[in-house]
């Protein structure tokens, strides 16, 4: 995974969902063919208990012509390094320069507490799985383009870790300040694809409930929460799930032109990528207006 090539041609932004678990998988189908038809060149999905990520993609591209599909982020506690690197090279070999394999510590409850797995030393569980992946076999019809990884990268180690031995990161509830110094970090080769929440709603009261929603998942996670605080975030920041300035600097919302000038923000820190995640007003909802409303602005930033 270090060797000289091409770097991989993502665009300038992409979705991240998690909604397409919620529908049956022939729904997902089409909701992925409609996300392409309306001009998305990628979509993330991401991996905590329910479809196989792998199994997903191949579900998801096999309906599409062109759409880029990425893990955001593939466990590394759900599977080998061995399975790992034979269901990417399948997916790679199928649907060649359309697979982006991001992959992640996650986290000790997801880890320790719903796979039964010991969560210790990331950044050197991350090493040797890397290791793993470089030496594993396989036997099957290989791909005639390069496999393509990022790692889930917030701090320096693991930023630097990605940089050297993927071609790139995935940081995960950043602000744009965050990816300036993730930039810096990584220097000018790498891909940077941080993910940014974003909510259509003009209502601060609104929007605000449904961003801390979301800031409240991923501030039980100390992971984040550590990552937060070298931004100058403090503990009353933090609490009740975030203050309103917290929620507002972690979640883009508004109109479409504030929405979209977050994400040029990030793309101005340094990003190649950005990852966006409209968050859907209901739990479980699927944001597929909201969705239909940023295609073309966001595709925009592109050009």
């Amino acid at each position: 995974m270090t060797d000289d090539r091409s770097r991989f041609a993502l665009p300038s932004t992409g979705l991240w969902t998690g909604a397409l678990d919620t529908v049956p998988a022939a729904r997902a189908r089409e909701l992925a063919a409609e996300l392409e038809s309306w001009g998305y060149g990628a979509l993330w999905i991401p991996e905590v208990a329910g479809r196989d990520p792998f199994v997903h993609l191949a579900l998801l591209l096999s309906a599409t012509d062109r759409l880029i599909g990425a893990t955001g982020i593939a466990n590394i506690w759900a599977r080998d390094a061995v399975a790992t690197s034979g269901a990417t090279k399948a997916l790679t070999e199928a649907f060649p320069e359309r697979v982006l394999i991001g992959l992640g510590v996650s986290h000790q409850n997801l880890v320790g507490g719903l796979r039964g797995h010991h969560y210790d030393k990331p950044l050197t569980a991350m090493r040797e799985y890397l290791d793993g992946i470089d030496a594993a076999p396989y036997t099957a019809q290989r791909p005639t383009t390069p496999v393509r990884y990022v790692l889930a990268a917030l701090r320096p180690r693991m930023l630097g870790l990605a940089g050297e031995r993927t071609d790139g990161a995935h940081p995960y509830f950043v602000t744009p300040e965050h990816t300036a110094r993730a930039r810096e970090t990584l220097g000018a080769g790498p891909l940077l694809c941080p993910e940014q929440a974003v909510v259509l709603e003009t209502d601060p009261a609104k929007a605000r409930e449904i961003g801390r929603r979301y800031t409240s998942t991923y501030l039980a996670q100390p992971n984040y929460v550590n990552n937060i605080t070298t931004l100058g975030f403090t503990e009353t920041d933090l609490a009740d799930g975030g203050s309103d300035a917290f929620v507002d600097a972690l979640v883009a919302w508004g109109d479409v032109d504030t929405v979209v000038a977050r994400v040029q923000a990030h793309l101005d820190a340094g990003a190649d990528h950005v990852a966006v995640q409209a968050l859907p007003a209901e739990k479980r909802g699927v944001p597929v207006d909201q969705w239909r409303a940023l295609a073309e602005p966001l595709a925009a930033l592109g050009t």
